[in-house]
Protein backbone atom coordinates (compact mmCIF):
# COMPACT_ATOMS: atom_id res chain seq x y z
CA UNK A 1 0.00 0.00 0.00
CA UNK A 2 1.10 3.52 -0.59
CA UNK A 3 0.40 6.21 1.63
CA UNK A 4 1.14 9.86 1.48
CA UNK A 5 0.45 11.76 4.58
CA UNK A 6 0.59 15.91 4.56
CA UNK A 7 2.69 16.59 1.75
CA UNK A 8 4.02 19.73 0.98
CA UNK A 9 5.81 21.06 -2.09
CA UNK A 10 7.26 24.46 -3.59
CA UNK A 11 8.84 24.94 -6.36
CA UNK A 12 10.30 28.51 -7.20
CA UNK A 13 8.60 29.72 -3.83
CA UNK A 14 5.17 29.13 -4.95
CA UNK A 15 2.82 26.03 -3.40
CA UNK A 16 2.30 23.45 -5.68
CA UNK A 17 0.22 21.56 -3.51
CA UNK A 18 -0.02 21.54 0.76
CA UNK A 19 -1.17 18.99 3.38
CA UNK A 20 -1.83 16.20 0.03
CA UNK A 21 -3.19 12.95 1.54
CA UNK A 22 -4.23 10.03 -0.05
CA UNK A 23 -3.88 6.08 0.02
CA UNK A 24 -2.89 3.60 -3.41
CA UNK A 25 -3.82 -0.09 -2.31
CA UNK A 26 -3.99 -2.99 -4.44
CA UNK A 27 -6.18 -3.06 -7.41
CA UNK A 28 -6.49 0.23 -7.43
CA UNK A 29 -5.82 3.01 -10.24
CA UNK A 30 -5.58 6.86 -9.60
CA UNK A 31 -5.66 9.67 -12.23
CA UNK A 32 -3.89 12.87 -11.11
CA UNK A 33 -5.90 15.51 -12.43
CA UNK A 34 -5.21 19.29 -12.96
CA UNK A 35 -4.07 21.89 -15.50
CA UNK A 36 -0.34 22.38 -16.19
CA UNK A 37 1.83 23.46 -13.78
CA UNK A 38 -0.59 22.47 -10.79
CA UNK A 39 2.48 19.82 -9.67
CA UNK A 40 1.17 16.49 -11.39
CA UNK A 41 4.86 15.17 -12.54
CA UNK A 42 6.17 17.04 -9.38
CA UNK A 43 4.08 15.03 -6.93
CA UNK A 44 5.45 11.61 -9.19
CA UNK A 45 8.85 12.61 -8.74
CA UNK A 46 8.64 13.44 -4.70
CA UNK A 47 6.93 9.37 -4.42
CA UNK A 48 9.91 8.39 -6.49
CA UNK A 49 12.52 9.91 -4.40
CA UNK A 50 13.42 12.78 -7.14
CA UNK A 51 12.01 15.44 -5.52
CA UNK A 52 12.39 16.11 -2.12
CA UNK A 53 8.79 17.88 -0.63
CA UNK A 54 8.62 20.28 1.65
CA UNK A 55 6.58 18.91 4.60
CA UNK A 56 4.96 15.19 5.30
CA UNK A 57 5.69 11.40 4.72
CA UNK A 58 5.38 8.78 1.83
CA UNK A 59 5.10 5.05 3.32
CA UNK A 60 5.21 2.25 1.22
CA UNK A 61 3.43 -0.22 3.46
CA UNK A 62 3.67 1.42 6.06
CA UNK A 63 7.29 2.09 6.38
CA UNK A 64 9.20 5.10 5.31
CA UNK A 65 10.26 5.23 1.50
CA UNK A 66 13.37 7.23 2.43
CA UNK A 67 14.25 4.53 5.07
CA UNK A 68 13.84 1.50 2.60
CA UNK A 69 14.34 3.54 -0.61
CA UNK A 70 15.80 0.47 -2.81
CA UNK A 71 13.72 -2.08 -1.72
CA UNK A 72 10.51 0.47 -2.54
CA UNK A 73 12.01 1.34 -5.98
CA UNK A 74 12.14 -2.48 -6.48
CA UNK A 75 8.68 -2.74 -6.04
CA UNK A 76 7.97 0.18 -8.99
CA UNK A 77 8.07 0.61 -12.54
CA UNK A 78 7.97 4.28 -13.80
CA UNK A 79 6.91 5.95 -17.11
CA UNK A 80 8.22 9.24 -17.95
CA UNK A 81 8.09 11.81 -20.90
CA UNK A 82 11.63 10.37 -21.81
CA UNK A 83 11.54 7.43 -23.25
CA UNK A 84 15.36 5.90 -21.65
CA UNK A 85 15.94 4.42 -25.33
CA UNK A 86 19.71 4.29 -26.34
CA UNK A 87 19.18 4.76 -30.53
CA UNK A 88 22.20 2.92 -31.07
CA UNK A 89 20.41 -0.02 -29.47
CA UNK A 90 17.55 -2.20 -31.56
CA UNK A 91 14.55 -1.93 -29.73
CA UNK A 92 15.01 -5.78 -28.46
CA UNK A 93 18.41 -4.99 -27.04
CA UNK A 94 16.79 -1.83 -25.35
CA UNK A 95 14.59 -4.64 -23.79
CA UNK A 96 17.62 -6.71 -23.01
CA UNK A 97 19.65 -3.92 -21.67
CA UNK A 98 16.78 -2.68 -19.18
CA UNK A 99 15.60 -6.33 -17.71
CA UNK A 100 19.42 -7.00 -16.78
CA UNK A 101 18.28 -3.94 -14.15
CA UNK A 102 14.93 -4.40 -13.60
CA UNK A 103 12.59 -7.27 -12.29
CA UNK A 104 10.73 -8.97 -15.51
CA UNK A 105 8.38 -11.60 -16.00
CA UNK A 106 8.78 -14.53 -18.25
CA UNK A 107 7.74 -12.98 -21.42
CA UNK A 108 9.77 -13.02 -24.45
CA UNK A 109 11.10 -9.57 -25.75
CA UNK A 110 10.08 -10.49 -29.33
CA UNK A 111 6.72 -11.38 -27.80
CA UNK A 112 6.37 -8.08 -25.99
CA UNK A 113 7.29 -5.77 -28.57
CA UNK A 114 4.63 -7.22 -31.10
CA UNK A 115 2.36 -6.22 -28.40
CA UNK A 116 3.22 -2.58 -29.10
CA UNK A 117 3.03 -3.17 -33.13
CA UNK A 118 6.86 -3.83 -34.02
CA UNK A 119 7.17 -6.83 -34.99
CA UNK A 120 9.51 -6.68 -38.18
CA UNK A 121 11.13 -3.90 -35.96
CA UNK A 122 12.87 -5.62 -33.87
CA UNK A 123 16.44 -5.39 -34.87
CA UNK A 124 16.52 -2.14 -36.16
CA UNK A 125 18.56 0.61 -34.53
CA UNK A 126 15.84 2.97 -32.68
CA UNK A 127 17.88 5.72 -34.55
CA UNK A 128 16.04 4.80 -37.60
CA UNK A 129 12.69 4.46 -36.27
CA UNK A 130 10.12 7.30 -35.42
CA UNK A 131 9.55 9.05 -32.22
CA UNK A 132 6.53 7.36 -31.65
CA UNK A 133 7.70 3.74 -32.12
CA UNK A 134 10.39 4.64 -29.73
CA UNK A 135 7.60 5.46 -27.41
CA UNK A 136 6.07 1.56 -28.11
CA UNK A 137 9.70 0.33 -27.48
CA UNK A 138 9.52 2.29 -23.77
CA UNK A 139 5.72 1.05 -23.32
CA UNK A 140 6.48 -2.43 -24.36
CA UNK A 141 8.31 -2.78 -20.59
CA UNK A 142 4.81 -2.25 -19.35
CA UNK A 143 4.42 -6.35 -20.34
CA UNK A 144 7.58 -7.33 -19.24
CA UNK A 145 7.51 -5.56 -15.74
CA UNK A 146 6.43 -8.03 -12.76
CA UNK A 147 6.70 -4.94 -10.26
CA UNK A 148 4.01 -3.97 -7.77
CA UNK A 149 3.32 0.07 -8.12
CA UNK A 150 3.05 1.71 -12.14
CA UNK A 151 3.60 5.19 -11.77
CA UNK A 152 2.88 6.82 -15.50
CA UNK A 153 3.33 10.28 -16.47
CA UNK A 154 1.10 11.18 -19.68
CA UNK A 155 1.94 7.25 -21.05
CA UNK A 156 -0.97 8.08 -23.78
CA UNK A 157 0.77 10.87 -25.72
CA UNK A 158 1.51 10.06 -29.17
CA UNK A 159 -0.30 6.98 -28.58
CA UNK A 160 -3.29 6.10 -31.53
CA UNK A 161 -6.99 5.07 -30.52
CA UNK A 162 -5.56 1.16 -30.88
CA UNK A 163 -2.70 1.94 -29.08
CA UNK A 164 -4.75 3.22 -25.62
CA UNK A 165 -7.06 0.58 -25.90
CA UNK A 166 -4.20 -2.32 -25.76
CA UNK A 167 -2.52 -0.21 -22.84
CA UNK A 168 -6.08 0.02 -21.46
CA UNK A 169 -6.42 -3.98 -21.41
CA UNK A 170 -2.68 -3.95 -19.89
CA UNK A 171 -3.32 -1.58 -16.88
CA UNK A 172 -6.97 -3.52 -16.26
CA UNK A 173 -4.74 -6.92 -16.54
CA UNK A 174 -2.27 -5.54 -13.65
CA UNK A 175 -4.96 -4.44 -11.63
CA UNK A 176 -6.60 -7.59 -11.48
CA UNK A 177 -3.27 -9.15 -10.34
CA UNK A 178 -3.49 -7.31 -7.60
CA UNK A 179 -0.96 -4.03 -8.76
CA UNK A 180 -1.37 -0.34 -8.23
CA UNK A 181 -1.44 2.10 -10.76
CA UNK A 182 -0.74 5.96 -10.23
CA UNK A 183 -0.83 7.92 -13.62
CA UNK A 184 -1.66 11.27 -14.97
CA UNK A 185 -3.37 11.68 -17.87
CA UNK A 186 -5.73 13.75 -19.93
CA UNK A 187 -7.56 10.59 -21.05
CA UNK A 188 -11.02 9.63 -19.97
CA UNK A 189 -10.53 6.09 -17.89
CA UNK A 190 -13.65 6.70 -15.57
CA UNK A 191 -15.78 4.05 -18.57
CA UNK A 192 -12.86 1.47 -18.41
CA UNK A 193 -12.14 1.01 -14.60
CA UNK A 194 -14.05 0.64 -11.44
CA UNK A 195 -11.39 1.07 -9.56
CA UNK A 196 -10.70 4.32 -10.35
CA UNK A 197 -9.77 7.10 -8.09
CA UNK A 198 -9.01 10.82 -9.17
CA UNK A 199 -6.31 12.91 -7.48
CA UNK A 200 -7.44 16.86 -8.24
CA UNK A 201 -4.25 19.30 -7.68
CA UNK A 202 -4.61 23.10 -8.92
CA UNK A 203 -4.03 26.54 -8.01
CA UNK A 204 -1.80 26.01 -5.54
CA UNK A 205 -4.37 26.12 -3.01
CA UNK A 206 -4.18 24.33 0.81
CA UNK A 207 -6.55 21.53 0.41
CA UNK A 208 -7.89 22.12 -2.87
CA UNK A 209 -6.05 18.38 -3.97
CA UNK A 210 -8.51 15.82 -3.16
CA UNK A 211 -9.26 12.11 -3.37
CA UNK A 212 -12.65 10.92 -4.78
CA UNK A 213 -14.38 8.15 -6.41
CA UNK A 214 -14.79 8.42 -10.51
CA UNK A 215 -18.31 9.35 -11.39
Amino acid sequence: MLEVQGLTCFRQNRCLFAELNFVLSDHQICQIEGPNGAGKSTLLRAILGLFRPDEGKILWDGESTTQQAELFLQQVFFLGHKFAINSDLTPWQNLEFWAVLNPTSNLDFTTALGLVGLTGLEHIPCHSLSAGQHRRVALARLWLTNTKLWILDEPFTAIDKSGVQLLQQRFDQHLQNGGMILITTHQDLSQNFEQLTKLTLGNSTIGHSTVGDAE
